[in-house]
């Protein structure tokens, strides 16, 4: 559902919403990750399910991180939309 919602909003100005997305995801795991092991420790989970630079991941599975989604700017524009100001030659 993630990967999909970033698809759709990515072309538009929207890197500092991925940016924010990528931040309340990684909160959201790792407070499941501690509900689901209540008895270990932090520096157990980090080494069992940090992947690089932090993110969650398994041997199997690595979680979508929206802030890796390039942004396109104004896909649809360019010599398509025609300009209402005259071009001086």
């Amino acid at each position: 559902m993630l990967r999909g919602w970033c698809a759709y909003f990515r072309p538009g100005v929207s890197s500092a919403t991925f940016q924010y997305l990528h931040h309340i995801v990684w909160h959201q795991v790792w407070k499941w990750i501690r509900r689901r092991h209540r008895r270990t420790h932090w520096k157990d989970l980090s080494r069992r399910y940090h992947g690089r630079k932090g993110w969650p991941t398994t041997e199997e599975i690595t979680l979508f991180d929206p802030d890796k989604v390039r942004t396109t700017r104004y896909r649809y524009r360019g010599a398509v939309i025609p300009s209402p100001w005259p071009t001086t030659g």
